[in-house]
Order: C-alpha cells, then structure tokens, then sequence
C-alpha cells in the first residue's frame, strides 16, 4: 500500500504523490517512514528529505516545521521545501556570500546574529543538496 505524501510550504504545495518511503531530517536524526507507520507528530530540522517512488528517489532541502505521520498519510509542513533539482545553485551560493558578509559584521542585537546564522545555514545545506545530486544525477533503484 502506497503512503500519500504532501509537502507544504507557507507559500505553496510544494509536492504532493503516493510514495513508497519518505526520510526527513527531524530535530534529533534522520526519520524514515513506510507505509503503516504509527502516527507521528515531530519537529522538522535542517536538512535533505529522501522520497522513494517505483525504484526512483527525489530530494528536498527542508528548513523547519513540522511532520506530521498517520498510518496512510504524511504531511510535511516546512518553512521552506526546494526540489533538488529546482535549487538555481548560483542564488544559492549568492545567499551563502551575503551570510558570510553578515557575519562578519559586528551586531548589536543576538537576533540578528542568529538570522545571519540561520541564513548561512539554510544557503549551505541547499548547495550541499544540489550540488550532490547533479553529481550523481537521477538515482533509481531495483
């Protein structure tokens, strides 16, 4: 039996298909669910989702949000969802060159310390994610 899988952002439906298998970086690892799962409520962390379809895979930078997992269905709502192969790398390496600037500045409040962090974070793991998949190009499995 298939799992129904949506992926959420704030601004879009990002995905939306039956799976075989999803794995999501959660605030403490990596979580694989399969069809039947036990429900499931958990904190999404930074990182790659893995979906597996028919002996194919995609992959997802995720930053944030939740997960949500019931026996049939898994809901994905992230802050941001970018397909591996949509990720347009040089905005990405852009946005890594404009966090470092930031952090090299002096700040006067931890806010803005923790958002140049977080900015340097996000555009790091999704030049991590493009670039390894171009480099692997699309993967199938038996």
């Amino acid at each position: 039996m298939p799992l129904q899988l949506e992926i959420v952002t704030p601004e879009r439906l990002a995905y939306a298909d039956t799976v075989d298998s999803v794995v999501c970086p959660g605030i403490d690892g990596e979580l694989g669910i399969l069809p039947h799962h036990a429900p499931l409520l958990s904190m999404l962390g930074l990182g790659e989702l893995r979906i597996r379809k028919g002996g194919q895979e995609e992959y997802f930078a995720i930053a944030g949000g939740f997960l949500q997992v019931r026996p049939d269905k898994v809901v994905v709502m992230a802050e941001t969802a970018d397909l591996a192969s949509e990720i347009d790398l040089a905005a990405a390496e852009q946005a890594r060159r404009e966090a470092e600037r930031a952090l090299t500045e002096g700040f006067s409040e931890p806010a803005d310390l923790a958002r140049a962090r977080a900015s340097m974070e996000r555009a790091l793991m999704r030049i991590r994610v493009a670039e390894r998949r171009r480099r692997e190009g699309p993967r199938s499995r038996p």
